[in-house]
C-alpha cells in the first residue's frame, strides 16, 4: 500500500467505527480481514495512525473546532488530516499528492480543508489555550470528578492512561510453574519477557507479539492478562476446597487465576449475563486444565436462580461493569463510550450487583468488590454506601489481604496505608483498578 492508501484506510476505519459505534480494535481487525492484500507493514502503519488519532482525538478536535470554527465537526477525514499536519508536517504540495482523488487515495482537498491544514502546520498539538481536560485527553465531566480526589497525581494518572499499555502475560498457577523457566522457554522462541513488578505470576513482554500459536499458550502454561487483573484475582484469596463465586466473570480471566490457585479443588461458579462471553471462558478453562469451574448464564443480578445460592460461598468476587476508564491505555476510544448522564445508571447497577454478591457470601466469608475505574463514584462512594447499609460487613485492610496472598507467594511487599487498593498506571504501571475486600461477620 502507498502512503495515500494507508491514509485512506485510516480514514475509513475511523468513519466505520464512528458510524457503527464499534470498538476501534475490532474495527481494524474486521477491516483488514476483508483486505487480505494488505501486508503486515501496511496494517501496522494504519493501526499506528488510527491509534495516534484516537489517543489525541480531543486535542485534534479542539484545533478543528476552536482554531477553525468547525463546530460539531469530528469526521475521520478531518481528524486524519489534522494528524498528518502534526505528525508528518508535509507541505501543501506534498499533501496534495496524497489526497489526489484516485481510486486508492483520499478525495481531493477542498479550499477550506487546505486552509485548515495550513493553519496547523508548524504548530505543537498541545496548545496553552486548551482546557486542561482536553490537553489530558479526558472528558470534562470525568476530570471534574477526579481532580479534587487525585490532587497532585491527577495529571500524572491521566497522562499515563494515554500511553500504550505494556503486553502482560501470566503463568498458570495450577501447574506451579517456575517463572524463570517460562521466561527462558519464551526467549528461545524470540519472545523476551521479564517478571512483572508486583504480581508473583506475571510476565511483561518487551514487545507485543502473537503468542496464540506458541506451545506455552496452547498447553495452558501462559495467558494474556494485565498485571492489575492478576493482582485482583490473587487478592480474592481463593484456597483449595473453597466454594467461590465469580459474579461477573466475563471471558474468565480472573476465574482462571482463582481456579489455578485452588489446584482444581473445591468449586468456582462463574456467572455472567452473556452466553458468548461464557463460551469464550469455557475454551480458556479447558486450555488451562481446570475441572473445578461451573459456568452459568443468568438473566441479571436479580435472577431467581440466585436465591438458592444465598450464603453458600466462602469467596464472592464482584467485578462490576463500570465506566472502564482504567482500561483507557488498551482501549483509548472508551473515553467516548459514556456521557455524564450515564453515570447514575452505571452506579445504580453496581450497587445492585454488589448487594446480590453480598447475599451469596456465607458468614465468615469474603466479598471482593472490583472495578477498572478511578472514579470515586464507582469506588469509595460504593464502599461507603454499602457499609452504611450492611452492618454485617466490614472492610479488611488491604495490606492484610496482600500479606496473606501476594507476599506469601513471594511477591513484592505492600507499603500503602489505605484500607482499599487503588491501582493506577502512573504509580503501579497497571491498568486502573479499585479493590475492596469485605468480611461478613460470623
Amino acid at each position: 500500500m502507498k502512503t495515500s492508501s494507508r491514509i485512506k484506510a485510516a480514514i475509513e476505519i475511523l468513519e466505520i467505527s464512528d458510524r457503527e459505534n464499534t470498538n476501534i480494535d475490532n474495527t481494524i481487525t474486521s477491516y483488514f480481514r476483508r483486505r487480505r492484500f494488505a501486508g503486515s507493514g501496511d496494517r501496522s502503519a494504519v493501526k499506528n495512525r488510527v491509534y495516534r488519532v484516537v489517543r489525541n482525538r480531543l486535542k485534534l478536535a479542539w484545533w478543528l473546532h476552536t482554531g477553525n470554527g468547525l463546530k460539531g465537526i469530528d469526521q475521520g477525514r478531518l481528524l486524519i488530516l489534522a494528524d498528518v499536519a502534526f505528525s508528518d508536517n508535509l507541505n501543501l504540495e506534498e499533501i496534495d499528492t496524497l489526497f489526489d482523488g484516485t481510486k486508492n487515495s483520499p478525495g481531493i482537498l477542498s479550499a477550506e480543508e487546505k486552509k485548515i491544514y495550513e493553519s496547523m502546520l508548524g504548530q505543537k498539538i498541545l496548545n496553552v489555550e486548551m482546557p486542561k481536560a482536553i490537553g489530558l485527553e479526558c472528558p470534562e465531566w470525568i476530570a471534574r470528578r477526579l481532580e479534587p480526589i487525585h490532587n497532585c497525581r491527577f495529571e500524572k494518572d491521566l497522562l499515563a492512561l494515554n500511553q500504550e499499555a505494556p503486553f502482560d502475560l501470566r503463568v498458570n498457577p495450577l501447574h506451579q510453574p517456575n517463572r524463570e523457566k517460562i521466561i527462558k522457554s519464551l526467549r528461545k522462541i524470540g519472545i523476551e519477557t521479564e517478571p512483572t513488578p508486583f504480581s508473583p505470576i506475571g510476565l511483561r513482554s518487551k514487545a507485543r507479539k502473537r503468542i496464540d500459536s506458541t506451545r506455552q499458550y496452547r498447553s495452558g502454561l501462559i495467558e494474556i492478562q494485565d498485571e492489575g487483573a492478576q493482582l485482583a484475582a490473587i487478592l480474592v484469596d481463593a484456597k483449595p476446597g473453597m466454594q467461590v463465586a465469580d459474579f461477573c466473570c466475563g471471558a474468565g480471566g480472573k476465574t482462571l487465576v482463582m481456579g489455578g490457585l485452588m489446584k482444581n479443588s473445591g468449586r468456582i461458579l462463574a456467572l455472567d449475563i452473556s452466553r458468548k462471553r461464557l463460551d469464550v471462558a469455557g475454551k480458556r478453562i479447558k486450555r488451562a486444565g481446570l475441572h473445578n469451574v461451573e459456568r452459568k448464564c443468568i438473566r441479571d443480578e436479580g435472577d431467581p436462580k440466585l436465591k438458592r445460592l444465598a450464603k453458600k460461598f466462602d469467596r464472592v468476587l464482584v467485578d462490576v461493569p463500570c465506566t472502564g476508564m482504567g482500561t483507557w491505555r488498551r482501549d483509548p476510544d472508551a473515553r467516548r463510550k459514556y456521557k455524564e448522564a450515564d453515570l447514575g445508571n452505571i452506579v445504580d447497577r453496581q450497587t445492585r450487583i454488589l448487594n446480590a454478591g453480598a447475599r451469596l457470601t456465607k458468614p465468615g466469608g469474603r466479598l471482593i468488590y472490583v472495578t477498572c475505574s478511578l472514579l470515586p463514584d464507582e469506588n469509595e462512594g460504593q464502599v461507603a454506601k454499602f457499609l452504611c447499609k450492611r452492618s454485617d460487613y466490614k472492610l479488611i485492610p488491604i495490606k492484610r489481604v496482600w500479606d496473606e496472598t501476594i507476599l506469601v507467594m513471594k511477591g513484592k511487599a505492600f507499603w500503602a496505608k489505605d484500607e482499599m487498593l487503588k491501582l493506577s498506571p502512573y504509580e503501579y504501571g497497571t491498568d486502573g483498578f479499585f479493590i475492596a475486600v469485605f468480611l461478613r461477620s460470623s
